[in-house]
């Protein structure tokens, strides 16, 4: 091996690490030996700057090296630094929430699940997070956490379902999370609906699904991707002036029309409100094509669900109310139902996303979603790929099978209706029975996060350092007290309020027998202190003499001047005199 070394790069970098492994390369340039490659060989200096990490090969050595025949190019490139790495990661914190630590042996349900289903699901949402950069205001220490473990999932590939379930054990920690005063969260269910539909107006097809209007701009002070699912959009005008954006009733009555915006059209106002309600849909046009719609922008109004106004109004009993059950009035009762649905005056707009049947719905983060694997969350909150372990007591049934609901699913998506830290809705997939599945969950359950070991807060809180230890009592105090040593913190206290008490009764004594803290020649006032009197002397202390050998006055006459100050209209006889008289 070539051992001299080559000079140093420049000396102004931050760090420099010296390797003295062979280089086995191929030279840009120069002769070629007998063997028909020139070989490098040396030291590789890895140089750590601000930027990133630049690698440098500088040393070379030509020779007949018949061992080292598979070459490659020199390169010098810059690796951009791990921003995962280099982000200050803190203890997670969640926003309105109670964090609880967990053992995986009080999730129930856990061992059961099948967990190699759940590591897929978070595979795919870990290959757009890793693509992504962090935004501007990103600071979430998950967000980061979650980029590391999920570098170590790709890496691992597939796995079985005890290898996933390892995985998850070892990576993660479960906390079992709640808003403020909760105990539990709540789940519900949502799918992608299927129906007829025509690329022109018909007598059949006669509701437009309408795309986003050009003059619709999204909320102010909006952060992050695509269009939010809250907060107020609001209508440019040809003036430039931002108003608010038409309601349902005024979409509904014709204010869209004409700007050529419509998508295609479905049979009736319940099939629209549904794909608004569940944010995608598969229309199948008269040619057997499969158009694929998304959620793409909302007109900046709060949704009101219709079954609530269905529930207030006594229509529709509470324990009768389903998506079914919703549809079936609104059909039956078509002029009722479009007066109801007025009150809800949030609209939506979609996108085409495809023209295929081969894949589910694509979620907020990008991604196809995964039929009981992928819930959408708060994403104020939380951050998409994040794990999350539910147990609800649903009592549903798919094609005569019970569903088993304690299983890991991932956060891939959002709602309008969605918020709070242990609130989720879990996608069933697309059709009619994914649809009476969705229905039929709206039940409280049990939320455990699972969080990276990066973040985890029980880890963070061990290294936190314990308060400094506190001094001991003085001597003065200890001497005075006979307690046991757990009580002198406490009774210290005690006597030092005394002690003070004490020190400013017998000041007060002397000065309301005549004698001021100035009277003592030759040597100091008791108790280390003086008390001024501002220049001013007592009345009735003229002759009054307060040296050493001076006779003490009456103590009956001392204690009527001490509680003088403290009741001056009472003349009944002290406390202090009665016992001393005793």
């Amino acid at each position: 091996m070539y051992r001299r070394k080559p000079p140093l790069p420049d000396p102004r970098v931050s760090t420099i690490a010296v390797v003295s492994a062979p280089l086995r390369t191929r030279a840009v340039s120069g002769k070629k030996t007998g063997s028909g490659q020139p070989v490098y060989r040396g030291w590789r200096y890895v140089v750590v700057t601000a930027g990133g990490i630049l690698l440098f090969g500088l040393t070379a050595q030509y020779g007949n090296c018949a061992e080292w025949q598979k070459t490659h190019e020199v390169v010098t490139r810059a690796v951009k630094p791990d921003e995962a790495s280099t982000h200050q990661l803190e203890p997670l914190k969640v926003p309105d929430s109670q964090l609880e630590p967990i053992a995986w042996s009080a999730l129930e349900g856990w061992t059961a699940d099948d967990h190699s289903k759940a590591f897929a699901t978070f595979l795919a949402s870990c290959r757009p997070l890793l693509r992504s950069s962090p935004a501007k205001r990103e600071t979430r220490p998950m967000y980061f956490a979650l980029k590391q473990v999920c570098r170590r999932a790709l890496d691992a590939g597939r796995l079985s379902k005890d290898q996933a379930q390892l995985f998850f054990e070892r990576n993660f920690r479960p906390m079992r999370i709640a808003k403020l005063g909760d105990s539990a969260g709540l789940l519900t269910g949502y799918y992608e609906p299927i129906v007829d539909g025509s690329r022109f107006p018909t007598p059949i097809f006669k509701v437009p699904i309408y795309r986003r209007p050009p003059d619709l701009v999204p909320p102010l002070n909006t952060t992050g991707l695509g269009f939010p699912n809250k907060g107020q959009s609001l209508r440019r005008t040809s003036n430039g002036e931002l108003v608010p954006y038409y309601d349902r009733g005024e979409i509904l009555d014709g204010a869209l029309d004409g700007q050529h915006l419509e998508i295609c059209w479905i049979k009736d106002q319940a099939d629209a409100l549904m794909i608004q309600i569940e944010g995608s849909a598969r229309v199948r046009l008269e040619d057997g094509t499969m158009l694929r719609i998304n959620y793409d922008a909302h007109n900046g109004y709060p949704f009101v669900p219709v079954s609530r106004i269905l529930m207030e109004r006594n229509i529709i009993p509470r324990q009768e109310m389903s998506l079914e059950r919703v549809h079936e009035w609104m059909r039956a009762n078509p002029e009722e139902a479009e007066q109801v649905r007025r009150q809800n005056r949030s609209f939506m707009f979609f996108r085409i996303v495809g023209l295929s049947n081969d894949r589910e719905a694509i979620g907020a983060q990008g991604i196809p979603l995964t039929p009981g694997r992928s819930i959408a969350i708060d994403p104020l909150l939380h951050v998409y790929g994040t794990p999350f372990f539910l147990k609800a007591g649903l009592p549903l049934t798919t094609k005569n099978q019970p569903i088993r609901f304690d299983r890991l699913m991932i956060a891939q998506d959002t709602g309008s209706a969605i918020g709070g830290p242990a609130r989720a809705d879990m996608f069933w997939g697309a059709g009619q029975e994914a649809g009476r599945l969705a229905g039929g969950v709206h039940h409280p359950a049990m939320f455990a996060m699972l969080v990276p070991r990066e973040v985890d807060p029980v880890a963070a809180g061990a290294r936190v350092p314990l308060p400094p230890h506190k001094p001991p009592l003085t001597g003065e105090v200890d001497a005075r007290t006979s307690l046991p040593k757990a009580a002198t913190l406490v009774e210290g206290r005690r006597f030092s309020q005394a002690d003070e008490f004490g020190r400013n009764l017998r000041l007060k004594s002397r000065q309301q027998s005549g004698c001021s803290g100035t009277s003592y020649p030759g040597r100091s006032p008791p108790f280390g202190r003086t008390e001024p009197n501002h220049g001013r002397s007592s009345p009735g202390t003229a002759g009054v003499d307060c040296g050493p050998g001076a006779k003490a006055a009456p103590t009956k006459e001392v204690a009527k001047r001490v509680f003088s100050g403290f009741a001056p209209s009472t003349e009944r006889k002290p406390l202090l005199t009665s016992r001393r008289e005793n």
